[in-house]
């Protein structure tokens, strides 16, 4: 089967893609924000609800049982998902912040003093940085961030094409008061691909952990923690092809057993008196009240949804579909792309990976998302047009105001693109842009 009629076929998967908006056909690329839903997922949450539906944990009757096992083998998918070491080490959270908001509370305040260092980056969406913020309000430390170059890439390997000759490295921004970086896999403005490997070979080297953000790699590519070696690993359901308001923290098990709990209440006790509180074990001492064990139940499904197609033809797929747009884009009059341009995406690849009758070389600097401005026209304008034609499209400064300030911009247009969208709907987008150009 050619890709273009296997995507067509996907797409049939997902009900909301046939629908119309003003008239038009939907074309849905607004995928950085949230996924649609595979009907697989949403019949999966509708038959729990209406056969399984029980609290999870304790119960001893059949349907809390029955939900028990649904929601700890959805731990045992995410797992076998990011190929973390044990179940202990995969806590479910609502999100990617909630994740990172637990990693930041937990960890200052127990490896963390006053004048310690967290060291971010200029991409961070602002999940990564108001974390941090907030405990350097409540405990004096210090948020630092690497910069990045004109193009979008960071300047902090010696290495690297990304590197800049100015000689920046990680090495300059660590001291002996840094603790801890935290640092997004893939920009969720830019889509550039950072190179975590080499950060957290740096940052071990120096005895300090690293958190990455994987909200917008999770859904794009494969993910391997014990090959990547991170000490934890943020990610979310919703950007997946699952529901709301779920997401996963891994963390390396010797870490997790060193933090204290985030919350307190239901779940993650092992026993309460007047007098002292003892906790659960791993991961359930970072889980209180109840979980979203319905929820969990979809991300089981989305996940599968995601192994039948296969993260080789989903990378491969997305990679073309980003190229194709960048090429599009710079057919128009004042186009303004930002993040590695079209050069480097073509010049920086990696594995050859068979797609339909031909090969699809990967890119290692940029994944699914393109940001960009046409001329003086105001990215709301531009956003709001394409609206009224049908063309979901992301405007603003998408929770990285650092970022906008580092462009010297207020905003961008973003077409973020999923495993179901096609060069068709691009056309329409390119069509679409330059028909709203013509009215300014």
């Amino acid at each position: 089967m050619e890709l273009c009629d296997y995507i067509n076929k996907v797409r049939e998967d997902f009900p909301i893609l046939s629908r119309e908006v003003y008239g038009k056909p939907l074309v849905y690329l607004d995928n950085a924000a949230t996924t649609q839903k595979p009907l697989c997922v949403l019949d999966a949450m509708r038959d729990e609800y209406l056969n399984v539906n029980a609290n999870v944990h304790r119960g001893v009757h059949y349907l809390s049982q029955q939900a028990t096992d649904l929601h700890e083998a959805a731990r045992e998918k995410v797992r076998g998902f990011i190929n973390a070491g044990k179940i202990e080490e995969i806590v479910f959270t609502r999100g990617t912040t909630e994740a990172i908001n637990l990693v930041a509370s937990s960890f200052c305040e127990s490896q963390m003093q006053p004048g310690d260092e967290v060291i971010v980056t200029e991409m961070e969406h602002h999940s990564n940085i108001v974390p941090w913020q907030l405990q350097a309000m409540k405990r004096g430390i210090v948020v630092k961030h690497l910069p990045i170059t004109d193009d979008g890439r960071l300047v902090c390997s010696s290495t690297s094409e990304a590197a800049e000759p100015s000689g920046d490295d990680i090495e300059t921004y660590i001291t002996e008061r840094t603790k801890i970086i935290s640092v997004a896999h893939v920009s969720n403005v830019l889509g550039t691909v950072n190179p975590v490997e080499e950060i957290i070979k740096t940052a071990h080297k120096h005895g300090i952990p690293v958190l990455v953000d994987g909200a917008q790699s999770a859904p794009h590519f494969k993910v391997d923690v014990q090959a990547m070696d991170c000490d934890f690993f943020a990610f979310s359901g919703h950007k997946m092809y699952g529901p709301t308001g779920i997401g996963v923290l891994y963390g390396k098990e010797d870490w997790l057993e060193k933090l204290p709990p985030y919350q307190g209440g239901g779940e993650m006790i092992d026993k309460v008196t007047w007098e002292k509180t003892t906790f659960e074990r791993l991961p359930f001492k970072f889980e209180a009240g109840t979980p979203d064990y319905v929820a969990t139940h979809g991300l089981t499904k989305a996940i599968e949804y995601i192994d039948s197609i296969g993260f080789d033809m989903i990378q491969a797929h997305e990679q073309e579909l980003t190229r194709y747009c960048m090429e599009q884009l710079m057919t128009i009059p004042d186009m303004h792309i930002y993040g590695p341009q079209l050069s480097t995406v073509r010049s920086a690849k990696g594995r050859l990976l068979p797609t339909g009758r031909k090969n699809c070389q990967l890119s290692t600097v940029k994944d699914a998302v393109v940001s960009f401005n046409v001329g003086n026209i105001h990215h709301l304008d531009m956003g709001t047009l394409l609206d009224r034609l049908g063309i979901a499209v992301r405007t603003g400064q998408h929770c990285a105001q650092p970022l906008m300030d580092r462009l010297g911009i207020s905003g961008t247009v973003r077409a973020s693109f999923a495993l179901y969208n096609t060069k068709q709907e691009i056309d329409i987008l390119v069509a679409g842009i330059r028909r709203v150009a013509q009215m300014f």
